[in-house]
């Protein structure tokens, strides 16, 4: 299986993250990049694209969101994809809304078949660390999604 993961990261939170589903899909073969390294001929090819974000004013960051407008339409047709984010936890961030979602509205409206609900992992302030246990839940959804049980 050919794997993209496009991720942004600005405390570095959502960049453990994606580091942390990279490996959990081993063996599979995994690029890793940020939304600047990447290309419309890069989505050629691959089994799966996985995009992760950090949660800034309830939406990805401008490099993720300019990596996301700039896929053409339809070019993601019969590309499985997967969305996530990190957000604090606190309870008046829902008004707002989470990166995630937006993510996966995106990949899906580009033709992608999503694969499991967006899934976010929670960091402790808004710089950070992790909280306690979502490097490990990150490998554990992902392994979930390769594996078919969501």
């Amino acid at each position: 299986m050919k794997v993209l993961l496009v991720f942004d990261s600005v405390q570095g939170n959502t960049e453990k993250i994606a580091r942390a589903i990279a490996a959990a899909l081993a063996p599979a073969e995994v690029k890793v990049v940020r939304p600047g390294e990447v290309g419309p001929q890069d989505l050629k090819s691959i089994d799966l694209l996985v995009v992760g974000s950090p949660t800034m004013g309830g939406r990805p960051t401008r490099p993720m969101q300019a990596f996301l407008s700039g896929i053409p339409a339809g070019s993601l047709n019969g590309i499985n994809v997967t969305a996530f984010d990190t957000r604090i936890p606190a309870t008046w961030v829902k008004i707002f809304g989470f990166a995630a979602g937006k993510i996966a509205r995106s990949l899906t409206g580009k033709g992608g078949k999503l694969l499991a609900p967006p899934a976010g992992f929670f960091v402790l302030g808004s710089n950070g660390p992790l909280k306690e246990g979502e490097l490990e839940r990150a490998g554990v959804w992902i392994k979930g999604i390769q594996s078919g049980k969501k």
